[in-house]
């Protein structure tokens, strides 16, 4: 990653105007357009330059609200159009820094969506709507500001989506008064999915919390959100839409999400018309979430607001002593501060249902909690640390094995069974270079087949966005050459290579738990670069293991020294570029 460079995930709201009056809207009477001088094209453009000024890229800008469709047909697509060539022109600096280039995204209720549809289809934009299941209680809660019923209009608007190749997504909120109607959500889930274009394996829960539906709506307890997640997965494991049920269904709740950050002020921003920044939707309009204007305060002043302001919200409840003990707050962080406080609790509200996910997924409880709890607390907390001090040795320069123990982050960088390589019939596990005790050599010709397994939940290892990490592939020739002030004598670097998840996904594998991808392709085309007498070098790892990797030597002079030649998996090989001869 270009550490020249912060990235940030921007929400904009062009206008705070709906359509409709939903019964547990967050912005309650907030929901109109406000009176200002700027356009919506305009703010967001003069953002996206101060931001870029100070060496702040978004790597995503989705739009949000309000309701994003109440605009102007002029205004909504200037805005649109505006998100489409920013990714064009700021493709490079984004994806070599490993996110992923997007198209323009709006969070919608697909009530006015019609008006926009050219629009849509122009520039391919994806939606992410917004349902009530079940179905029948969607007039009830979804309304529109003059009291009638949304359902069909949105039904009918979302067939207006089938020929568009992006994504075309729902979610839904689910208080109690849906989770009591279980039966209807699973027959909707199944009529949604044969009767429209929706794409059902990409379709979210999300639970409700009810400090703002005036008692109309309640909030489930944790039990009940254990049952909701139980019977969905008795309802659709093992059919087509078990990849959903088993992913995205579920995931706001995982680790992949803005509640997995220690702290999301340095990563999340939501950008009003006004010009005023808060933290995301949770937390618009909130004064505790205000972190100042993008036409009156600098960058570097609202940057350093949002990271202390979410410090001081995750500190007003004190520290739960579950969390430090249950191994999980690796992935959990405690939860979201804005959810937190408004139930004066101290852990996450969905810490049952996270957990029983974490256990599904195959998330190991922490083999080395008490060292994360200790740099969690550290960083996050205005607690006395003493107790957490994780039990250590005495060993004034710790081995690299201990280092690794003692971080449960660096533990997949050397983790010695999550590659395989396969030449033609044989295959090799491959360990780091610098702990293997043996030095093993393969042999590859232009006729070789050579093929890469790597273990599928690796692309998730600390990563908040799975989707923008990427298997990252080093080639290096057996030649050598002098790099930099230390005139250090190293293998010539050939290539680097990202493959993204998407990619990964949607390749073949006859391995169940890895992801495949074939390198035969990528060792031809540099064949003329790779040394023909001494052994070449390839290295595996994936991009935000690389980019922890060299975190950690930039903060740890141990480690600095033990890992200071590359520790990924790699294997050796020589290359034979001429056909061999039986003499």
């Amino acid at each position: 990653m270009n550490t020249e460079y912060k990235y940030i995930h921007l929400l904009y709201v062009p206008t705070m105007a709906c359509n409709m009056c939903c019964k547990y809207c967050y912005l309650e009477d907030n929901t109109k357009d406000e009176k200002t001088k700027y356009k919506p094209l305009e703010t967001l453009e003069y953002a996206v330059n101060k931001f870029k000024e100070s060496k702040v890229i978004p790597f995503n800008i989705s739009l949000h609200g309000g309701e994003v469709t109440t605009l102007s047909k002029e205004d909504f697509r200037s805005v649109i159009k505006f998100i489409s060539n920013y990714y064009k022109n700021n493709k490079d600096i984004i994806t070599k820094a490993g996110f992923k280039i997007g198209t323009p995204h709006i969070k919608t209720n697909l009530y006015d969506l019609e008006k926009h549809i050219d629009t849509i289809k122009e520039f391919n934009v994806s939606i992410s709507g917004s349902l009530d299941l079940p179905l029948s209680l969607h007039d009830e809660y979804r309304i529109t500001k003059g009291n009638k019923k949304t359902l069909d209009t949105i039904l009918k608007n979302i067939e207006l989506l089938k020929d568009i190749p992006n994504k075309k997504k729902v979610s839904a909120t689910i208080f109690k008064e849906h989770f009591n109607k279980l039966d209807e959500i699973v027959e909707d889930i199944k009529f949604l999915n044969k009767n429209t274009c929706l794409d059902m394996n990409d379709f979210n829960f999300m639970i409700g919390f009810d400090y703002n539906s005036c008692g109309i709506l309640h909030h489930m307890t944790e039990e009940e959100q254990l049952k909701l997640y139980d019977r969905m997965h008795k309802e659709f494991d093992g059919t087509d839409l078990d990849y959903g049920v088993n992913g995205p269904w579920f995931d706001e709740f995982g680790p992949g999400y803005c509640t997995n950050c220690d702290n999301c002020g340095e990563k999340f921003f939501l950008l009003e018309k006004n010009g005023d920044i808060y933290s995301c939707v949770r937390g618009q309009k909130q004064k505790d979430y205000y972190y100042g204007n993008i036409y009156t305060d600098s960058v570097d002043k609202i940057l350093e607001t949002a990271k202390n302001k979410i410090f001081l919200n995750h500190n007003k409840e004190g520290f739960n002593e579950e969390c430090s003990k249950c191994g999980y707050l690796y992935l959990c962080k405690t939860g979201c501060p804005f959810v937190k406080n408004t139930y004066k609790t101290n852990k996450s509200y969905t810490c049952l249902l996270q957990q029983k996910m974490y256990k599904d997924r195959n998330y190991n409880k922490d083999e080395y909690n008490e060292e994360f709890v200790y740099e969690y607390l550290s960083k996050m907390r205005t607690i006395d640390l003493e107790k957490y001090i994780p039990k250590t040795n005495n060993n004034i320069n710790p081995t690299l094995e201990e280092l690794i123990n003692a971080d449960s982050k660096l533990k997949y960088i050397y983790d010695q069974n999550s590659f395989i390589i396969k030449v033609d019939d044989k295959e090799y596990k491959l360990e780091s270079q610098i702990l293997k005790k043996t030095r093993d050599f393969i042999f590859l010709t232009k006729n070789s087949d050579v093929k890469l397994y790597m273990r599928k939940n690796l692309i998730g290892e600390e990563c908040d966005y799975p989707e923008n990490n990427a298997l990252y592939i080093m080639l290096l020739s057996g030649d050598l050459v002098t790099y930099g002030d230390e005139n250090r004598t190293k293998q010539r670097h050939i290539m680097t290579h990202q493959v993204y998840k998407g990619v990964l996904d949607n390749t073949k594998s006859d391995k169940k738990e890895f992801y495949c991808y074939n390198l035969t392709n990528q060792i031809k085309e540099y064949k003329d670069f790779l040394s023909k007498e001494n052994p070449n070098n390839i290295f595996f790892t994936t991009t935000a293991l690389r980019d922890y990797h060299y975190t950690k030597q930039k903060n740890n002079a141990y480690y600095h020294i033990e890992a200071i030649n590359l520790p990924f998996q790699n294997i050796e090989f020589y290359y034979i570029d001429k056909e061999l001869k039986n003499e």
